[in-house]
């Protein structure tokens, strides 16, 4: 099946490892030119070498910490001028610390949403002159099943990527009509370095093993694992492409049935 993405331009955040590497070597191995950033530089410019060295696209490494609020609108700006023009934009982040409610304060709070929310907010603000410029604009932003079902002591990613799935659904009705699609991505456990970190907390936390703990988490899923990172960026790089054209406002499990609702 052609996805219609060869020569597209996309913009892929938090790319320098687990889901925002896989999904940004997905869609260059459709043909897509590429920009990626992280704040470690050294790691992006590890990640951009590998995507290139795997699929022969052509890539941009772009440095520079997303909580800085002055720095997705430059990011952006500097993506499109790279690329020529901005087609696709994945707005992804890491994740806040973990921890009861009552263990964090207010500034714990406002660095946790500069993070996991209104990061996603300036980034589609500033690309949104240069998406109205695409016959194929599509946005995706990367949340998690927390946005349906809670994660045990996640209280600031649960709450702020549940306002990131607000964005992301109000925006698709105000800008559908402009052609501009916009979806979402909830991922459950999956196979990256965030998880096993938080694995490892949680193993601390309750003096058991870190393998322990992935045997614990893989029983969610009915298929009893953990997905691997490639298998969320399937979904993402369908979500994005033209082959998925009348998809937008859908918030997205690719959880393994981790997530038990119906609705």
């Amino acid at each position: 099946m052609d996805l219609g993405l060869k020569n597209l331009r996309a913009l892929v955040t938090g790319a320098s490892r687990g889901l925002g590497y896989a999904t940004a070597l997905g869609l260059a191995r459709e043909g897509v030119t590429v920009a990626i950033n992280s704040r470690d530089g050294k790691s992006l410019d590890e990640a951009a070498e590998q995507i290139t060295a795997e699929s022969k696209a052509e890539v941009h490494a772009l440095y520079g910490d997303l909580v800085d609020s002055d720095f997705p609108g430059k990011l952006v700006t500097h993506a499109a001028k790279v690329l020529g023009g901005l087609d696709l934009l994945v707005t992804n982040t890491g994740g806040p610390p973990s921890g009861p409610f009552e263990s964090f304060d207010d500034e714990d709070w406002d660095n946790a949403l500069d993070l996991v929310f209104r990061s996603h907010t300036r980034l589609i603000r500033a690309a949104l002159p240069h998406l109205r410029e695409s016959e194929a604009a599509s946005v995706l932003t990367i949340t998690s099943i927390s946005v349906k079902q809670p994660v045990e002591n996640l209280v600031l990613s649960n709450a702020g990527r549940a306002a990131t799935v607000g964005l992301t659904k109000t925006l698709a009705l105000e800008l559908g009509p402009e052609g501009i699609r916009f979806n979402s991505i909830l991922p459950a456990s999956t196979e990256t370095q965030r998880i096993y970190e938080l694995l490892e907390q949680r193993a601390k936390d309750k003096g058991s093993s870190l393998e322990a703990e992935i045997a614990a988490q893989s029983k969610a899923s009915p298929f009893g694992r953990m997905a691997k990172a490639e298998e969320f960026a399937n979904a993402a790089v369908f979500l994005l492409s033209p082959a998925a054209s009348y998809i937008t406002g859908v918030m997205l499990t690719v959880d393994g049935g981790t997530y038990k609702g119906t609705l």
